[in-house]
């Protein structure tokens, strides 16, 4: 027997936990929907598919939506993909020029955006638009116990289409089957160990590879789901105290936000809370940040490594029982790495040392772009673009190809350099790109910013990074920044900071 895998299965179990909390919605925000509870979650995705029936919406049909993190967020991610539809999440972060490429290009009929952006994308064109303010939207969000036109296609369709972060070009529509999402969130869910005893924190965008997966398992294993519009740390522990929050997953940013904000409650002689697994991917993160956070929170930090291409799954790093007792140092770096392959998926490395990956969760292609897929997906594999090495079993993320410096001939890593300046206690937030030189071709210029009161020069900075590594890979120039730029991801766009340096070159290398 071969049952097709659709995103309807985790919403058809989520009926058996009836009137349990499935959604505890932001409060005091426009269009809040409070407690919500797997029934009424199970009734609005069904009158949102009936609603989209009724505007003439037919399976394949594209629903966008433009929104931070809330609970009716959750509901289009079943009301539409579920009942066949195609779900477009796009970056609320993105401005309007951006967003009406995304709904251009995907070919969206209808754009559900967030009350806090309805004046700014008040010009991108579209068929039908709502904004989710619980008064216009009323009724595509309305509970029904009417069953909508069952999903007739197979695993295989499109089930969302999630665009690219756009840190370098126009972004690209990643198409991922009701096969890919099924098959990643299932591997994801055993992975983290969940199960309906957790209390899952939306810290992560829901718009961001839809989660991750997270909102389906979470929601077809019977766990309750807490919304966070916006990234605060001590935000953060204080929802993991009222709410009994035990898992969360986030960029590096998120890390670093949660472990000042403890620091903070130390200091005053607060008390921290514990008890949290914290999915950490979007950035390799610097192994100092991972010894701080374990040593102050006794969290379990847990790094995984994708992209929206691989829907996100790809490799794995928990720690096992056989690194408990290792010296903090040590197993800090060993959790830097971005691990081993998840189950069901195969990694290798290209001649290159480009990563390579294979899965039942590799995407199908970009949305109407064939060249682009072909370019991407080749003899059976997707190329990621990344660079890495294996130590052993587990993969390090050694660069993305275009963020390796070459100097002089010598490849240097950015992201070595930057988890050396890390560990400077003065040190923040760092980003390491090449600038043109007249004799190395290109050198290693560092961008840091500096905590609070520090004190430090640019060359005492310069100096730690060269008692600590080969001086070919030490920056050779450094600035002090108020912010690095970053996507809603946590990932640096070191696109806009290399640009001002090779401005007026034909070529972005030397």
């Amino acid at each position: 027997m071969k049952v097709p895998l659709t995103i309807a299965d985790f919403l058809e179990r989520a009926s058996i936990f009836g009137d349990l909390t499935a959604v505890v919605d932001e409060p005091d925000t426009p269009g809040s929907l409070g407690h919500v509870s797997f029934a009424s979650l199970v009734r609005r995705s069904r009158g949102m598919a009936v609603a989209l029936s009724e505007m003439g919406l037919a399976a394949g049909d594209r629903v966008a939506i433009v929104s931070p993190n809330a609970a009716r967020f959750l509901v289009a991610f079943f009301g539409t993909s579920a009942f066949g539809r195609v779900l477009v999440p796009i970056n609320f972060r993105l401005g309007p020029d951006e967003v009406s490429y995304i709904v251009e290009h995907s070919g969206a009929s209808v754009l559900l955006i967030d009350p806090e952006l309805e004046e700014s994308l008040a010009g991108v064109s579209v068929a039908k638009r709502f904004v989710l303010d619980g008064e216009r939207d009323a009724h595509l969000f309305a509970e029904s116990d009417a069953m909508p036109e069952p999903f007739t296609g197979d695993e295989d369709s499109t089930a969302t289409i999630n665009y690219t972060s756009g840190t370098t070009a126009r972004p690209k529509g990643v198409e991922l089957t009701h096969r890919n999402l099924w098959l990643n969130t299932v591997t994801f869910g055993l992975h983290v160990g969940i199960s309906d005893r957790d209390v899952l924190l939306h810290t992560l965008p829901m718009f961001h590879c839809n989660g991750w997966g997270m909102a389906y398992v979470a929601t077809g294993m019977g766990v309750r789901q807490i919304v966070l519009r916006k990234i605060d740390g001590e935000e953060i522990l204080r929802r993991v105290e009222t709410e009994g929050v035990t898992l969360m997953c986030g960029a590096p940013t998120v890390v670093t936000a949660v472990v000042n904000a403890a620091e903070a409650r130390k200091a005053a002689g607060r008390e921290i809370p514990g008890g949290v697994r914290v999915v950490v991917a979007g950035a390799p993160p610097p192994s100092e940040l991972i010894q701080r956070f374990e040593a102050l929170l006794g969290w379990e930090f847990i790094q995984i490594y994708g992209l929206t291409e691989t829907a996100p799954l790809g490799t794995v790093n928990r720690a096992p029982a056989s690194w408990d007792n290792l010296e903090p140092v040590e197993r800090a770096e060993r959790l830097s790495r971005a691990g081993v392959p998840a189950l069901g998926v195969r990694v290798r490395l290209a001649d290159d040392g480009e990563i390579c990956m294979r899965s039942n969760h590799v995407f199908t292609g970009y949305w109407n772009q064939p060249v682009e897929t072909d370019a991407a997906i080749r003899d059976g594999w997707f190329h990621t673009g990344d660079g890495g090495a294996f130590d052993g079993e587990h993969l390090a993320i050694r660069d993305r190809k275009k963020d390796v410096i070459i100097s002089g001939g010598e490849n240097v890593s950015s992201i070595e350099v930057e988890d050396c300046l890390y560990r400077h206690p003065d040190v923040t937030d760092v980003a390491v790109i090449g600038v043109p030189h007249e004799k190395w071709g290109e050198t290693v210029k560092a961008l840091v910013v500096l905590r609070a009161g520090a004190t430090c020069s640019e060359q005492d900075v310069m100096d730690f990074t060269r008692e600590r590594m080969a001086h070919f890979k030490c920056p050779t120039s450094l600035e002090f920044r108020d912010a690095l730029p970053r996507t809603a991801t946590g990932k640096l766009q070191k696109f806009r900071l290399r640009e001002p340096y090779w401005t007026g070159r034909d070529r972005l290398v030397n």
